[in-house]
């Protein structure tokens, strides 16, 4: 037991649990789903088998954070175009508000009814080792906890859900990167418990590997491995990144040694002012890239971002520029991308290293190259063993080189087409204004969330 943790739980329990008119109208609404949509699939020239997955199914979701996810289960020989077609026919005569998304194939996201709802096209298949795509597990998943998990660990799933939401670390999204549902019902059946479950993550380190049953582990180079009980093969927490992993388990660890409410329920962030963001800045020199943000889902965007962030960090430590960090930060329009360069501007000449001097072939070569290159201030010379050569840097602003390096990175491919289109270059000035006011708060502000 974790000492103080009980009327903290039980007071989150009495916010999460749905009471009986939250479950009558889920359920109302549910039935009232299906039967819309089987008067569709009833007008197909084959049997497509409707399945309820996810945490209504499985009765572990929380009050005012669920999804309806509705699967299409069409038979195996179903050509994909066909699935897609009928499945995306399907979702946008029933769902409001939708939005297409792409899993290995496309599915539809919207509302019905009030509730957020996912209608996926999958195949049915009789065992996982028959899936023609990645989804078509996921009954098998259903089916899974819905024979496995007790009804006393329900309660237990909603507590680990909740605690995973208050800290930011609930969700297999790109967004986020953090735990999935059925990864959440999966340690609660390996630990029995909410508290069981925090009392051992505090001694998880780098690749722990979890499993519910006996056998050799695939290898995966992720942070947590927890094997798939329906498929031998999968990781069923390869979305989780380090950052995730050891930000939860910080928040364990500071749980354990003193539980509050505000772990699950943590209070918002409020944005500073421009006066405060300032003094806590002080004279260190920022520039950012500007963006259009492209009108793609978010599980699309996310990785294109980090990627675009890596691509540009790389490239100023290509041309002698170190980075001391970067962030990124996504609002309704527009995408920025800010660095924090230990140094904005380095000096025109530097030291240019070439091979040993024994290594004939490649000392020619860097000879050759260097002897009469109109960059060269000091043609090439031998110290202790090895070829030098002092020459004039391309670029000695690091706002130059990214006005004229940005659009030749491969950025990830909806941004490339944003940036080709064109950017900014923001410089400090630019970048302290009120609208930004949340982006800086969220760099500056180390308070964990339960501590606000």
């Amino acid at each position: 037991m974790i000492k103080g943790s009980e009327e903290v739980e039980q007071k989150v329990l009495e916010k999460i649990v749905p009471d009986k008119n939250d479950r009558l109208r889920l359920e109302t609404t549910i039935e009232e789903l299906k039967t819309i949509v089987q008067k569709h699939t009833q007008k197909i020239d084959f049997p497509i088998v409707i399945e309820l997955v996810g945490s209504t199914a499985k009765d572990t979701y929380l009050r005012d954070n669920l999804d309806i996810d509705l699967f299409l289960c069409f038979p195996p020989s179903t050509s994909r175009g066909e699935l897609e077609r009928i499945g995306l026919s399907i979702g946008r005569k029933v769902l409001t508000k939708r939005e297409e998304c792409f899993a290995e194939h496309p599915y539809l996201r919207g509302e019905f009814k009030g509730y957020k709802t996912e209608i996926v096209p999958c195949y049915k298949i009789e065992s996982v080792s028959q899936k023609l795509s990645a989804v078509d597990r996921t009954p098998f998943h259903t089916q899974y906890i819905q024979e496995h998990l007790l009804e006393s660990q329900k309660k237990e799933v909603r507590l680990f859900k909740q605690l995973l939401n208050g800290i930011g670390c609930y969700g297999a999204e790109a967004e986020v990167e953090g735990f999935s549902g059925y990864l959440c019902e999966l340690l609660v059946l390996k630990y029995d418990s909410f508290q069981n479950l925090l009392l051992h993550t505090q001694h998880w380190s780098y690749g722990k590997q979890l499993s519910l049953h006996t056998g050799a582990f695939p290898r995966f180079d992720t942070p947590l491995i927890f094997i798939d009980p329906v498929d031998g093969d999968r990781n069923v927490s390869s979305a989780l990144s380090k950052e995730k992993f050891d930000f939860f388990k910080k928040a364990c660890i500071k749980y354990i040694k003193k539980p509050r409410i505000t772990f699950f329920f943590p209070s918002k962030i409020k944005p500073w002012s421009l006066d405060k963001i300032g003094k806590e800045i002080g004279e260190k020199k920022f520039f950012g890239l500007k963006i259009k943000k492209p009108e793609i889902i978010a599980e699309n965007l996310y990785p294109q971002v980090r990627k675009a962030m890596r691509s540009i960090v790389d490239l100023c430590i290509q041309y002698g520029f170190p980075i001391a960090d970067s962030f990124f930060h996504i609002n309704n329009d527009s995408v920025y991308i800010v660095l924090h360069p230990k140094k904005s501007k380095i000096s025109e000449v530097m030291i240019h290293m070439g091979p040993p001097v024994d290594l004939k072939t490649n000392a020619d070569n860097f000879v050759e190259k260097w002897i009469n290159n109109p960059r060269t201030i000091k043609k090439p010379f031998e110290k202790d063993g090895r070829l030098y050569v002092e020459i004039k840097r391309e670029y000695v602003d690091v706002k130059k080189l990214l006005e004229e390096q940005i659009r030749n990175l491969s950025l990830g491919k909806h941004i490339d087409l944003i940036v080709q289109e064109g950017f900014t270059i923001l410089e400090r000035r630019d970048l302290f204004k009120e609208n930004l006011c949340m982006l800086w708060t969220e760099y500056l502000d180390k308070k964990m969330p339960w501590e606000r």
